[in-house]
């Protein structure tokens, strides 16, 4: 809804917004890391931004609630620093640097944490946006590859950064690595499960070996029973 309603105010006032897109390794420019995701060159670049956008922002929040301010912000951040550090001297407009961004967090974010629910939207997403590869290498005039490849880049730092949080693979009890035997004997040998190894008097030389004491409890019943009430 921002995207559509800045660009509405810029075509209402008549008034381009080019300016304020990231122009590289200027200090004019280093703004457009800001606001340059927010202005788009006509309705086509926007319908095309604004769509994957929406269907990739929502898959974040579904899956990864916890992480998506995060991931969107650095995505948002990272990529359009990077792009004002490498880019070329032109100016930068367009989120297609944060849907990059984007698909590249869930793709490598299911291969990562090896959840077969998460690498499924990862599938989802290589079939869906799988063409967008193209859009990383100089191949099409007056497209901003750059952006594309450091929001790529970008997601994928940040889908490393945060493997350890958000879901997690269910790991299965066969999956677990058993004990050591050295530590299973230790530990029943500290339970009494095993009885401790003989050691040897220094006065006699003799093993003294340990004395195993068994106690019969016998309870005090002062009822009596009959045959069929204890079977029972």
């Amino acid at each position: 809804m921002v995207l559509w309603l800045i660009k509405l105010l810029e075509l209402k006032s008549g008034y381009l917004l080019t300016e304020y897109g990231v122009l590289p390794r200027t200090v004019e420019g280093l703004k457009g890391v800001i606001t340059s995701p927010l202005i788009h060159g006509d309705i086509k670049h926007l319908v095309s931004n604004s769509v994957p956008l929406l269907v990739l922002g929502a898959g974040l929040v579904y899956f990864y609630k916890s992480l998506a301010f995060r991931v969107f912000v650095g995505i948002y951040l990272l990529g359009g620093f990077w792009l004002w550090l490498g880019g070329r001297e032109s100016y930068h407009i367009g989120a297609s640097g944060v849907v990059y961004g984007l698909t590249s967090f869930l793709f490598f974010s299911g291969v990562f944490r090896r959840d077969t629910r998460l690498m499924a939207i990862s599938l989802l997403v290589v079939f869906l946006y799988g063409g967008m590869i193209w859009g990383i290498f100089p191949l099409f005039v007056g497209m901003s590859w750059e952006a594309h490849l450091f929001g790529g880049l970008a997601g994928l730092l940040i889908a490393f950064v945060y493997r350890g949080e958000g879901p997690q693979r269910k790991v299965y009890i066969w999956e677990e690595e058993p004990d050591e035997p050295e530590e299973e004997l230790a530990a029943a040998e500290e339970e009494n499960l095993l009885p401790a190894s003989p050691t040897i008097d220094a006065e006699t030389g003799e093993a003294n070996r340990p004395v195993n004491i068994h106690y019969i409890y016998t309870p005090k019943n002062n009822t009596t029973t009959s045959p069929d009430d204890e079977k029972n």
